[in-house]
This record gives C-alpha cells, structure tokens and sequence, in this order.
C-alpha cells in the first residue's frame, strides 16, 4: 500500500445542499414510488429550488422488515422500484394485469401487497421478454448487463431462485447441496431452475437500465446522487452465502461466531444486538479488500456520492458470541483502520465519501475520521437541551460536515419539537431567538446558514409535517419505511416554496456551483 499523504480525501470544496427523499417515497398509482415521470418531477423541483443534490437511502432488495439497510444482497437493486408502465408500452405485459396494482394505497407502501401482485408482473415482463427475442427497451444489451454484473449477479441470481423455491427459508436452513454457492452452482437443482435465475437477472437488468436513466436526467440538470451502503450485510443475504470466507462464520455450523451490535449505554441497558454477521477483515485485507472494492464500485456507478453507516465500525466494532441473548458480553475488536481507506484511495482516487460518524465517538475514531478527511455528520435535533459544547450545535460545525435537520431515522423536525422536552424548545428558541411556530423551517434556514459545507433537508421538513410523516423508528419492528407523499404536496412545495428556497440558496452561497469560501 502506498505512503499516500493524509488526509486521503479532500472533495467537499463547494458548498450546497439537497434534499433526502427514498425512491419509495415518491407518489404514484401503483403502490410504490418508482422510476417513472413521478422521480423525474422530483429532480425539476430540486433543480427550480437551487438544489444541488438528491440523498436516498439504500437502493438494495429489501426482505422481512422491509428495511433497505438489512436487504438480501449488498449489490443488487429492489425490484419494486422498476416502472411497470414502461414494460406495458413495451409490450412485455398486457397492460390490464397492471390493474390490481391500482387498489394498493397511495399514501403509504404496502410492502406485502406489492410483493404479491408485483412480482408475477415481473416475471410476466420477463416471459414477454424472452418470447420476443430480447428487444431492445433502451437499457443495453440484456447479455452485455450480465457479463459486465457477472461477479455479483450470477450469485445473487441463483441465490434468489433457490430462496422462492424454499418458499423464502433462510439460506442457513437449505439442504447440504445448496448450502454453499460453489456447491449449489454445480448442483442438479440449478440446472432446473434456469429459468428463474435467468428472471431474476432480468429484474435487475430492469432496474439498473431504468435507475440509470433517473440519474442521467438528474445530471444534466446538474444535481448530484448521493447513495448509501450500510457497513454490515444481513445474515440471510447472497452476500454470506457466497463469501462466507470473507465473514467471521463457523462453515461447519453455516452460522456466524459471533454478530454485531453495540454495547450497554444510556439508553439501553442491555445494549442493541443488531444480528449481522461480522467480517474477517484478514481476510479481506488477504486480497486487497476486494469484495469491499468491488461493493463501492457497484455504488459508485450508481451514484455519484456514498455515504458509508456506522463509520465507527471501521475502527472498532462490538463483537457479540453468537447465540447471546443481549449485547452485554459482547467486546471491542480494532477494525481495518486507515488500511482498509488507503486501498478505498488507490482504487478510486476521486472517491466522494461521506462518512456517518454519529453516536459516542472516541478519540480514536476522530483520528480515523479526521486522517480519512472524509466529511462527517452534524444532526440539528441532537444539538439541544445540553451544554454550549454540544459538536451538534451550529457554533461547532466545520466546513467538511454534512448538516441534517434530522435523518431517515428521526422524527420530522416538527414532530420532533412537538414532543420533545420544554428544556430542549426553550434552549431552541433561546439560541435560534425565535418563537417556535415555524420549527420546520426555523431549522432549514440555519441549515442554509451554516459553515457546513453541504446541507441535506429531508423532504417532510421542507413540507412542514409532523410525526405522521416519519420515514424509520428505530427499534420499532414494523411499521417503518411506509410513507409516501402526494403528488399535489410537491406541486404546492413548488409553487409556494421554490423561489424561496433558491433565494437562501443565493445568500448562503449554496447555489450550484458555490465554491467555499
């Protein structure tokens, strides 16, 4: 590895700001947000209101949970988000089996009712599809997307026609012969399920052809992607089954040793125990982190910046005995470290990272942080009912940050206020010196108004909602991941809010283009 000076990454050099906003979330008429007009409205907007960026959340399958940050692949993308219209217009499907679609909700996913009627569409695309000769839909030669994906997608394929004819029991649980993908791959089973491996590539054919043109028509209105890999991968996932080597996982018991987490604190006395099978990070320094490398390679042809979860797991992470019944026995193990992001810099010298560095930090992980010269993250709702040292207040913040009012995982801001603490909204008012009422926007404008270089408002906020918009509750097993605008709010948001928007970007040089100062 190279002497390579630090910091490794210096890239946020302008200033801006974007909106966060999951593809799901996006309105539509069939149960789910999607790569259709309705994203493509949403860019015009960002772009009307002087927006320079569009954050989501991961683009991953999701499965039990319906978690896009504990999905069954980490390189794979959720077939619910492909448009349907298209394949209809296409002559893939005939367009009344797209009717069923129309009776879902419109304000929120119903993950199980999409699962059960989306799905048979998919497979219906790809029979017409395969019926047709493999027309050309726009997206490049189907043959072509596979060999350049050959790495990743032969496994996830194959691991996806196995799960549906398991009727959907975790890999852990198959029959010896499919236990393992070296061993599976040659096996007389995946022989007979050509054809639904064959599918299950076509879904992602489908997705990668669409969501590259949702980011090509954001590009030419000068708005930047910025994607999101969490650091761990779920259990259940062709991540595991088909790297198990890469992981700390007894093979001979096909279960992990031991499983991430984090230890008792304040707020748990337990601590959490997430589940997540750990890495053998020898392993994957063994051959240059190669699985790793090849994950944001992955991201960054989707994307145009990624934002790396749980930062800190990079320095040291909570390992947890598997089989623990909490987290409390669990102990620190020293992660990659800096190694592991030298081998990120040589592989993609102009790598745009962000790293999510929230939670208790020690001062080895501002060390790795600050050496990485990766921005970091700042969460205004964290920054009150304490001390003036809160990092979280405005008076803390340094240009290499990301500003949040809050994330995908916290309330809306008016949500937020509303059933917080009096102690926390009298030190809001006092320190902002505002009365309250507009607490959304009260916390917009000081987003705009920081030395943060890049600011990030979630959607809700720019729409004044309260906690019935809330995107994740953390903890809470379901319910989560389900709400969805109306295509009347962002015509109202644009009518009413745009100029306004593009007026605090001109004083507070966000504008496209700001270069800090």
């Amino acid at each position: 590895m190279s002497n390579t000076a630090l910091p490794l990454f210096n890239w946020l050099t302008e200033r801006g700001a974007g909106v966060l906003l999951h593809p799901t979330a996006l309105p539509g008429d069939f149960g789910i947000g999607c790569f259709n007009h309705e994203a493509r409205r949403f860019i015009d907007f960002l772009a009307a209101a002087g927006f320079s960026h569009w954050q989501i959340c991961p683009l991953g399958p999701t499965s039990f949970g319906d978690s896009p940050y504990q999905g069954p692949s980490a390189f794979a993308g959720n077939p619910y988000l492909i448009d349907v219209e298209v394949l209809a217009k296409a002559d893939l499907i005939r367009p009344d089996i797209l009717g069923p679609l129309l009776f879902l909700p419109q304000d929120t996913v119903d993950f199980g009712g999409i699962y059960k009627i989306k799905r048979p569409i998919l497979r219906q695309a790809y029979e017409g599809f395969h019926a047709a000769g493999e027309p050309d839909l726009g997206y490049g030669p189907f043959e072509k997307f596979k060999q350049h994906h050959a790495d990743w997608l032969d496994a996830f394929a194959l691991f996806q026609a196995l799960k549906d004819h398991f009727q959907g029991a975790p890999w852990t649980d198959w029959p010896a012969p499919q236990a393992s993908y070296a061993k599976a791959a040659r096996s007389k089973l995946a022989r007979e399920l050509e054809p639904e491996i064959e599918a299950h590539k076509f879904y992602q054919y489908l997705f990668h052809g669409q969501w590259s043109q949702i980011r090509a028509y954001a590009r030419e209105r000068g708005i930047s992607i910025i994607g999101d890999i969490p650091i761990f991968v779920a259990l259940d996932s062709a991540d595991v089954w088909a790297n198990p080597a890469l992981f700390d996982f007894d093979t001979k018991k096909n279960q992990p040793r031991a499983v991430a987490g984090c230890p008792p604190d304040y707020f748990s006395a337990d601590g959490q125990l997430w589940g997540n099978p750990l890495y053998d990070w020898k392993a994957l320094a063994a051959d240059g982190y190669r699985w790793w490398l090849d994950r944001l390679r992955v991201c960054f042809e989707m994307c145009d910046i990624v934002r790396i979860d749980h930062f800190r797991g990079f320095d040291s992470y909570w390992r947890i005995p598997a089989g623990a019944k909490t987290a409390r026995t669990g102990k620190w193990v020293r992660g990659p470290g800096l190694d592991f992001f030298k081998a990120v810099k040589e592989a993609f010298p102009d790598a745009r990272i962000i790293a999510e560095d929230l939670g208790e930090l020690t001062p080895d992980v501002l060390k790795l942080r600050d050496d990485t010269g990766l921005p970091g993250m700042a969460i205004l709702q964290f920054a009150f009912g304490g001390g003036s040292d809160n990092l979280y207040l405005p008076h803390n913040h340094h240009h290499n940050q990301v500003l949040y009012p809050g994330t995908h995982d916290n309330d809306t801001t008016r949500g937020w206020y509303a059933t917080t603490g009096e102690n926390v909204r009298d030190h809001v008012r006092r320190y902002f010196r505002i009365s309250g009422q507009e607490i959304a926007w009260d916390f917009i404008r000081a987003c705009y108004e920081s030395v943060c270089n890049l600011a990030i408002i979630p959607l809700q906020d720019l729409m004044n909602l309260g906690s019935e918009a809330r995107f994740n509750t953390p903890g809470r097993p379901v319910g989560n991941w389900t709400w969805r605008f109306k295509a009347e709010q962002l015509d109202r948001l644009q009518n009413e809010s745009a100029a306004y928007l593009r007026e605090l970007g001109g004083l507070y040089h966000r504008l496209p283009g700001s270069k800090a100062l």
